[in-house]
């Protein structure tokens, strides 16, 4: 019977991370209102699911990526407009905000020598980035992969330009009320604008996302010769290998 690798990182569970960071959330921010009277309760209750998610998936992994850290400080603004009652002027901005500044942060990283596309999608995580390298030199194609790798991250950049746009629109259709005057009816619209926000934005982001990352695989084998498995980190590669039969 074999045993877990200790070297392998735990990978971050989908299913949990979409229960506890969304549809709970949403839920509660919903419908909460019928059970606990007060609107700032179902607010901070909303909000404890993601966060302790963030927590225990720290606890547990040991690690911090970079979109956990996003999503985290998205809670808390959205915390501190609804608990302080701040005009819905000020929750639109925080919207906008986010996916624009991330968006400025990956095109500004065009100007580093480590594009944030190495972050987020070229990263040791999902590729075996050592060895591309190291094909890359011998085939003399590195800056043809870098030339890719900026291609990749200025339509990331876009992707996030368009999430910004996106969230803008959603968040003032559909968040009319002002927190001072209903919070409740602030905490269901917030609600609503995010369970939208998961068909209207989440899904075409996945999209553009799975799209950059054909055109880096398809990169990864024109300029360094390598295919999709041998591209592919060690612990991807182990758990695409099809289950041993010797074990009794």
């Amino acid at each position: 019977m074999g045993s877990e690798n200790p070297d392998v990182p735990r990978r971050e569970n989908g299913f949990h991370s979409l229960l506890f960071n969304i549809l709970l959330p949403v839920i509660i921010l919903t419908q909460g209102d019928r059970l606990i009277s007060q609107p700032a309760s179902v607010l901070v209750l909303a909000l404890a699911f993601p966060v302790a998610y963030f927590i225990w998936d720290y606890q547990r992994r040991k690690k911090v990526n970079f979109i956990s850290i996003l999503g985290f400080a998205s809670v808390l603004l959205t915390g501190g407009v609804g608990l302080m009652q701040l005009p819905r002027f000020w929750f639109i901005i925080k919207e906008t905000a986010i996916p624009a500044v991330i968006g400025l942060a990956v095109l500004g990283s065009l100007f580093t020598k480590h594009p944030l596309i190495r972050v987020l999608v070229f990263s040791k995580e999902i590729f075996d980035v050592d060895h591309i390298q190291k094909a890359l030199v011998e085939r003399g194609s590195v800056l043809e992969m870098e030339k890719l790798l900026r291609l990749t991250t200025a339509l990331l950049s876009l992707s996030f330009f368009i999430s910004a746009g996106l969230n803008f629109a959603l968040a003032s259709y559909f968040v009319k009320t002002e927190p001072l005057v209903d919070q409740a009816q602030f905490n269901s619209e917030v609600g609503a604008m995010t369970g939208w926000s998961y068909v209207v934005i989440a899904l075409p982001s996945t999209a553009f996302l799975i799209g950059i990352l054909y055109m880096v695989v398809r990169g990864i084998r024109k300029h360094a010769g390598l295919g999709f498995e041998e591209s592919l980190s060690a612990h991807l590669r182990e758990e695409n290998k099809p289950a041993s039969t010797t074990d009794a």
